[in-house]
């Protein structure tokens, strides 16, 4: 039903790695962690964040889905360390509840995520000044702070401050008090409380400071005036204020409750603001405390992002809620109202209406189905649900003629994902539609969601069918057989997803198929069901791609075949060539039939298991005689720039006395400013025309790490970007020169071409903006650098342009967006792009924005294997292991 993206774990390491002693970890970690650190040899300072990582994202993985784990540390990393969390302690929490918040706090600080952390000490304040015959005093819920009191708050609260940085030490964390200078104040009303603060300014730079040099900040919730005269400020102000400073993605209060109850004693999961704060004011159950914190909560996110919640949890629940969707307290967020539709003229935008119903979602005549879909519900009843950026969208068509009510479409985006707008409208379908049927992929990482939500489904081919509400056994039997026999052509022409998936097969009517004998079908009745293993990924509703084509998709050139497309491989002895011929060969649907090399003619093809293929040296006639017989359906063309044109023109002369047409791939620079060809960058070029392509330009190394580190900013560019590149020796190519000569390189890098590179004109032409590029090569083997300086033509900030990024390239399998510079080392034998960095110097008007690549891999043979795939009709990554 809907396309999706997994979001990948940041590869990149924040600083270098740090483990904790077993005791600071939950049992099952403990293990994980004892035999990792026995593995550990003397060359430890190689290791990095990301194996306690991968092991901290297995542990996490019983608390909630890898898939969840993941999405929310790629979240929580995808912004500058200080704006992860702001954690405000109470004292209650740090009397009762110590261990079981620094053991909590260590697995944060283990996975390279710091929060910045405030506490008070009210409950343990009252005991002492009871002590001392004092007895504490409030006037409209603040503290009364006169002189006595504030001399035994201050020493309590840097005594409590002390007692969390040394049991957090205890437990490997590296903690650092900040306990002056913290919070700048005014006093509140010194007649009125005395020595009481309002807040008017935060150091930021002290609390970034000790982020930066590994220390989770600990401070207290005491302020000073301009003078220097200390506030007691409470500690709730203090966290409020701290979050208004550094616009958290979370602000956590940790509570012994662990969350805000209802009427009948249960606890609220969620609570969207936008949607129900006036609903809930006028709830007779919500009063005194509860009350209060609502309207507080309120306030503070009205100040802040959208993109910040607040979460009321116990502290030993910090993991569940902050790595699993379903959390563990209760999560306050502004999140958007819901819009409805019931007809077609309830849209102000029908052209943005159509965007929302493509997007990610290309293929041949894509435009055209969801122009006739749109036909199709002006025709029909419909009740559409959306937020007001429509980062969420379903359209559900009502019961009629003994069919229930079914969930025709469900698109959302990455954004309505992490922000819960998916369940916002899952809610409203449940309010309003008291039964209702919908259709999954199977292999859709957001799976487990769905399940959440239905009370039974059947698997069939691939496709999952959910229901919720049905309680007519024999309705429930009906179902599922019209399911089994069907599958999702049983919901004919209410089913975007299948008149698109019809017109990418060149189909045109929703003819019901009978299901093939082979097919494997299960059912649950359950909310939640085991999972055979392994377990599914998880979702469909992002409104962004996991899988362009998954079925072979365009119903052209081998999608109708049984067997594997024929592929010839022309200039084979390159690394770029080997590197194809490793992929080639776990290929399920492509064969290796012919290699070409003209040194190593006669000998047998290594690292090629499917069959014994022996290396030739075809020639042009060779090569036109074949494409007359119609005996190869892919030609890569791996030789250098200048050389391959006797070869092209071959095929092209073979075409014409044959009904064949084979796709041309070339790996060489020689037709990529051809514009008969297509240029095969298939996360910035329409895939319907790779998919329709028969000769494809495969992009440069340089110029398609150049491209995705640029694209997102073309509009926003205020002069000419520049690239300085570096990459291994390995782009160099295996001809003896100073430039692939380990022994010239070792403590040295050379700069060549340093104006005009071919690649400065192929990116600067793709992107129609002029760039000035300069190449280096370096020592290593593999692997490509580039630090771009991009002016702008406005002020940003760096999460301006990381957001503007992210959703760029929200979905692409094969370009990971990380926090920050990412590093050749981690990119090197990996099969797609990082880009990070997006650090923004005080003018606010250039970004520096860093990419890697592995040269022979995306830079090269990965990416043609992407576009033999889409040309071929098989699925975009078949063969790829993605990143």
């Amino acid at each position: 039903m809907l396309s999706a993206c997994a979001v990948a774990l940041r590869a990149g390491a924040r600083r270098s790695v740090r483990r904790l002693p077993a005791r600071a970890l939950p049992a099952a970690v403990s293990v994980a962690a004892a035999r990792h650190q026995r593995s550990i040899s003397s060359s430890a300072a190689k290791a990095t964040d990301l194996s306690t990582r991968g092991m901290i994202v297995q542990t996490l993985s019983s608390v909630g889905s890898k898939r969840e784990v993941q999405q929310y540390l790629s979240l929580f990393t995808s912004v500058s360390s200080q704006r992860f969390a702001v954690i405000k302690v109470g004292g209650a929490i740090l009397t009762d509840y110590l261990d079981e918040l620094c053991s909590s706090l260590a697995f944060l600080y283990t996975v390279g995520l710091s929060p910045v952390i405030v506490h008070g000490a009210g409950p343990q304040l009252n005991s002492l000044l009871e002590k001392a015959g004092i007895e504490p005093q409030f006037e409209e819920g603040i503290r009364i702070t006169d002189a006595k009191t504030l001399r035994v708050a201050r020493d309590l609260f840097l005594q409590e401050n002390l007692n969390l940085v040394n049991k957090l030490e205890e437990k490997g964390v590296h903690a650092q008090p900040l306990t002056t200078g913290m919070f700048r104040a005014d006093y509140l009303d010194k007649e009125k409380w005395g020595y009481v603060g309002k807040v008017t300014g935060v150091n930021k730079q002290s609390i970034e400071t000790a982020i930066n040099n590994g220390y989770l900040p600990i401070l207290t919730s005491m302020a000073e005036t301009d003078d220097g005269q200390i506030l007691n400020v409470n500690a709730d102000v203090a966290a409020a204020e701290l979050a208004r400073a550094l616009e958290p993605l979370k602000v956590v209060y940790l509570s012994e409750k662990g969350g805000l109850f209802d009427a009948a004693g249960q606890k609220i999961s969620a609570i969207n603001l936008d949607e129900e704060f006036d609903h809930l004011m006028s709830q007779e159950w919500v009063k005194y405390g509860t009350r209060l914190k609502i309207k507080e909560i309120k306030e503070l996110l009205d100040t802040l992002p959208r993109t910040t919640s607040v979460a009321i949890i116990h502290p030993g629940d910090l993991q569940k809620e902050l790595f699993t969707d379903s959390g563990a307290g209760t999560l306050i967020r502004r999140g958007n109202k819901l819009v409805s539709a019931t007809s077609l003229s309830n849209f102000k935008d029908l052209e943005a209406l159509k965007a929302v119903l493509i997007r990610d979602r290309e293929g041949p005549d894509a435009k055209a189905t969801v122009d006739k879909y749109l036909e199709f519900l002006g025709e029909n009843p419909f009740k559409a649900y959306y937020d007001g950026p429509m980062n969420a969208l379903a359209i559900v068509l009502p019961a009629t003629n003994g069919r229930q009510a079914t969930l025709a479409t469900l698109t959302i985006t990455k954004s309505g994902w992490l922000t819960n707008v998916a369940d916002n409208i899952f809610t409203t379908l449940q309010k309003e539609h008291p039964s209702l049927v919908w259709t999954v992929k199977e292999d859709d990482e957001n799976l487990s969601w769905f399940f959440d939500k239905a009370d039974g489904s059947i698997t069939r081919d691939g496709d999952v069918m959910f229901w919720y509400g049905i309680e007519n056994g024999d309705e429930i039997v009906k179902l599922m057989k019209d399911f089994t026999q069907h599958g999702r052509a049983m919901l004919g022409d209410s089913n975007l997803e299948s008149r698109l998936h019809r017109a990418a097969n060149g189909g045109s009517k929703p003819a019901v198929q009978p299901a093939r004998q082979q097919a494997r079908g299960y059912s649950t009745f359950t909310h939640r069901p085991a999972l055979p293993t392994p377990a599914f990924g998880l979702s469909t509703g992002r409104g962004y791609v996991t899988q362009t084509n998954p079925n072979p998709p365009y119903g052209k050139k081998n999608a109708s075949k049984s067997q594997p497309a024929r592929v010839a491989l022309i200039g084979a002895r390159g690394y770029t060539g080997q590197e194809l011929i490793r992929l080639l060969d776990s290929h399920p649907n492509m064969e290796l039939s012919h290699v070409s090399s003209r040194e190593l003619a006669g000998k047998k093809l290594e690292g090629y298991s499917k069959a014994d293929v022996t290396y030739e040296n075809l020639s042009p006639e060779d090569v036109r005689d074949m494409e007359k017989r119609g005996e190869i359906d892919c030609w890569v063309m791996a030789l250098p720039n200048g050389v391959c044109k006797p070869f092209v023109d071959a095929v092209y002369e073979g075409r014409k006395s044959s009904s064949h047409r084979s796709v041309i791939v070339d790996l060489s620079a020689d037709y990529r400013f051809d514009n008969t060809w297509t240029y095969g960058l298939p996360e910035l070029v329409p895939r319907a025309n790779l998919a329709q392509a028969t000769q494809i330009a495969n992009p440069g190394c340089y110029a398609t790490a150049a491209q995705l580190g640029i694209s997102p900013l073309v509009e926003h560019l205020g002069g000419m970007p520049h690239i300085f590149g570096v990459s291994g020796y390995s782009g160099a190519g295996t001809k003896p020169s100073p430039k692939n000569d380990v022994n010239f390189l070792t403590n040295n890098i050379i700069p060549y071409s340093l104006t005009g590179h071919i690649h400065e004109r192929e990116v600067s032409a793709q992107l129609g903006a002029q760039v000035a590029f300069v190449p280096h090569v370096a020592v290593w083997f593999r692997g490509i650098h580039h630090t771009i300086s991009i002016p702008l033509n406005k002020t940003m900030t760096s999460r301006d342009v990381r957001q503007i990024y992210q959703d760029r390239y929200a979905g692409e399998k094969l370009v990971k967006v990380v926090g920050e510079a990412p590093l050749v080392k981690n990119i090197a034998g990996k099969h797609g792009v990082e880009i990070g960095g997006f650090e923004v110097d005080k003018t606010g008007k250039r970004v520096v924005v860093c990419a890697t690549i592995d040269n022979l891999l995306k830079g090269a043979a990965t990416q043609c294997l992407q576009n033999m795939n889409l040309a071929l009709g098989y699925a975009e990554y078949e063969g790829i292991p993605v990143m």
